[in-house]
């Protein structure tokens, strides 16, 4: 009959050294989760990165003109910018000028265009010469919701046409914002001959 760990003076050094070598079991796992979340975090920077390097050629998007600031707006929403992606792949983030960029914010329609204000990112200015549609949407990469709860605004950035998703904080914000949005896009003559 063995005998009682209790009683045995050694038991508490036996405890103690099986104790130490579970540490160093628990210390080789979490390396081996540090280095595999360090990987992935690289190769997320590098596809970023490269992605980048493929959109270089897309022009940074102009300002919001400081009258605009002062200027009462048509219709306004505050909420979440989603984000710019490649128009017809809602998987293709805009990358380039942060125009890919998650963040809240806020939409100003105005007879000029559409003014895009971020926070922590920089504002543009999507002029109403270049709208091209307004949509409706579950969403883009990132976030999406439930069915039309965000806005898609079709435009162009040089030659290359994008969307940028929007949701509005309140239903009646996004009604609004989105009859102001229909009433500004003048769609050019090819979107127009579209069926």
């Amino acid at each position: 009959m063995s005998p009682d760990p209790q009683l045995s003076p050694g038991a508490d050094l036996t405890l103690a050294t099986r104790a130490t070598d579970m540490t160093g079991t628990y210390l080789g796992y979490l390396g081996i989760t540090l280095a595999i979340i360090a990987v992935l975090v690289l190769l997320i920077w590098l596809g970023w990165r490269g992605r980048k390097r493929r959109q270089k050629d897309l022009p940074v998007p102009p300002e919001v003109p400081a009258a605009m600031l002062e200027a009462e707006p048509r219709a306004a929403a505050e909420g979440m910018v989603i984000g710019t992606v490649k128009a017809g792949d809602h998987l293709d983030r805009v990358a380039v000028h942060g125009l890919g960029v998650r963040t809240n914010g806020r939409i100003e329609v105005h007879p000029e265009g559409v003014a895009v204000f971020r926070a922590g990112a920089p504002n543009y200015l999507i002029s109403a010469g270049s709208l091209t549609h307004v949509r409706t949407d579950r969403g883009v990469v990132g976030k999406f919701v439930e069915r039309d709860g965000a806005v898609i605004i079709g435009w162009r950035l040089g030659e290359s046409a994008v969307e940028t998703a929007f949701r509005a904080r309140h239903a009646s914000a996004h009604q609004e914002l989105l009859a102001e949005l229909q009433s500004v896009v003048r769609p050019s003559d090819e979107e127009s001959a579209r069926p």
